[in-house]
């Protein structure tokens, strides 16, 4: 085994692993939170979280098993099934984060009105016509034989029709594919996110002009109050900046290599190196790995309920220990006064 197939190898376990205990995890808060539970936004990260498990018990491992033994895993309808669900997972979970983004932004535009404009109702909407648009494009290449193991990405995927005709079909199925989700992602979470920042750019100056104002008026404040106070304003500026870059650039560093490479692929008469084909897969996976930590863990409220398990568990173990030690206190005690007599002395009988 190459260097090159160890490191792809080493990515892929560490994906996986990754993936699956942080998706558990948000799970485990979804559940155990029930104001989380109430929020429209838990929907979203319900189906992106499910969306993120089930491709990591699917796609990843065979993808590990064609790395790993440069062998086709399993036979061709398991192959097809596991496509189709990588087509359709993959798909779910980008149309997942778009709703996320459309959420935020009428959480942040319009506050007052978020309540009346963003329901319950709409969301199970929004998640319907997600999985309806999932499904047409997995189904049309299930149906027409267009998912299968591919040799570049050592996965089950969308796979070339033999045929030229095909080949044409199979062209414009991709490019369409891309287009209504790649391509129509990426814009809405760009458009979104960056009204997000520039709302948040407003209210930060707003707020850098009333802390300005009450600096000049406190003329006795400390130097060091005050330095204090200006380094806030630069964090509170950085901090808005930071998480929408998050946002959009894990989306576009995670899948755009992936998805260029299947265009420039349409083009192509000699195939590629696969090393390259299994890397930009890989990182099409790591998206599953950085969403709980994008869109969940890292939150103020995920993190509070992290420590409110973690304590629980904890109170838990210790109460146990404590009645343990208190059961063998008493049967140590109950063993004495056999041998001995009672507290007052007096002997056994």
């Amino acid at each position: 085994m190459h260097t090159a197939e160890l490191a792809l190898s080493f990515l892929l376990i560490l994906i996986i692993v990754v993936s699956v205990l942080s998706n558990v995890l948000v799970l485990i808060c979804f559940l155990y939170n029930a104001e989380i539970r109430k929020q429209v936004p838990g929907l979203f990260i319900l189906n992106l979280t499910f969306c993120n498990l089930l491709l990591s018990a699917s796609s990843m491992p065979l993808t590990l098993f064609g790395v790993l033994s440069n062998a086709h895993p399993g036979g061709h309808v398991f192959c097809q099934v596991v496509g189709f669900l990588d087509t359709f997972l993959t798909t779910n979970s980008m149309l997942s984060m778009a709703a996320l983004s459309i959420d935020r932004w009428v959480a942040v535009v319009f506050p007052l009105s978020y309540h009346s404009r963003i329901r319950h109702r709409d969301a199970v909407i929004a998640l319907a016509y997600t999985w309806v648009h999932s499904l047409s494009f997995s189904v049309v290449a299930a149906c027409l034989s267009w998912v299968g193991y591919h040799q570049q990405y050592a996965s089950c995927t969308l796979c070339n029709g033999r045929a030229v005709h095909a080949k044409t079909q199979f062209a414009m199925y991709t490019l369409v594919l891309h287009s209504l989700t790649f391509l129509l992602v990426s814009v809405v979470l760009c458009v979104t996110y960056l009204k997000v920042l520039k709302v948040a750019r407003f209210h930060c100056k707003r707020i850098d002009v009333i802390t300005m104002q009450t600096l000049v008026l406190l003329v006795d404040i400390h130097p060091s109050v005050r330095q204090r106070c200006l380094e806030e304003q630069k964090r509170r500026r950085q901090r808005a900046t930071r998480k929408i870059s998050t946002f959009i650039g894990t989306f576009v560093v995670c899948f755009s290599p992936y998805v260029i490479t299947r265009i420039v692929e349409l083009f192509l008469t000699e195939p590629f190196n696969p090393y390259w084909g299994v890397l930009c897969k890989s990182l099409a996976y790591s998206k599953a790995a950085c969403d709980p930590f994008v869109y969940s863990l890292l939150r103020h409220q995920y993190r509070k309920t992290c420590s409110d398990i973690i304590n629980r568990l904890m109170k838990r173990s210790s109460l146990n220990g404590s009645r343990h030690q208190q059961q063998n206190g008493k049967i140590v005690r109950a063993k004495e006064i056999g041998k001995h007599g009672d507290v007052e002395g007096r002997p056994k009988d």
